[in-house]
């Protein structure tokens, strides 16, 4: 395989004219290109995101038998599906668990989660500081960053709009 990918740049690099290396190019790219079955994809995602989404049911059903309420247990909930992704992130079950569901494992709390641990666990032979501290946030970072500042924005919006007595 490795043989046949330098044959291909091989014949791009030395192709005489532009329009031929263009064309070799287009052929050495659709040649590499993986394909995706879509309806699988969707598929995958679906009863992924599915099965995480159940399995928080099942955690908010599971917290509340033990006696808690419904905003405790759902708490809960949240701790435990954080707690699981950051553990199986760790474990490095969840980067396979993301490439086969796709979306239906990244939209959930879970996915935030992966996104948070997994630079910090990549980074951590830099040390403490420079690799887990500076490196935790750099998907969440913008997240939480905008989404505090879209609160206040929205907030100041409906504070002024509050005043001129319009809400």
């Amino acid at each position: 395989m490795a043989e046949r990918k330098e044959k291909q740049i091989k014949d791009v690099v030395t192709a005489g004219s532009q329009e031929e290396r263009n064309q070799k190019y287009n052929e050495y790219v659709e040649a590499v290109t993986p394909k995706h079955n879509c309806l699988k994809n969707m598929m995958n995602a679906f009863l992924s995101g599915g099965a995480i989404c159940m399995l928080g049911q099942a955690c908010i059903q599971f917290y509340q038998y033990m006696g808690f309420d419904q905003d405790t247990a759902v708490l809960y909930q949240v701790l435990t599906l954080v707690f699981l992704s950051v553990l199986l992130t760790g474990l490095n079950v969840y980067p396979k668990l993301a490439k086969f569901a796709g979306a239906g494992s990244v939209v959930p709390i879970t996915g935030f989660a992966n996104s948070v641990a997994a630079p910090a666990i990549e980074f951590q032979k830099e040390g403490q500081v420079f690799g887990i501290g500076c490196k935790i946030f750099t998907i969440a970072g913008p997240v939480i960053l905008y989404g505090i500042f879209s609160s206040w924005v929205l907030g100041l919006a409906y504070y002024v709009l509050k005043l001129a007595g319009a809400v």
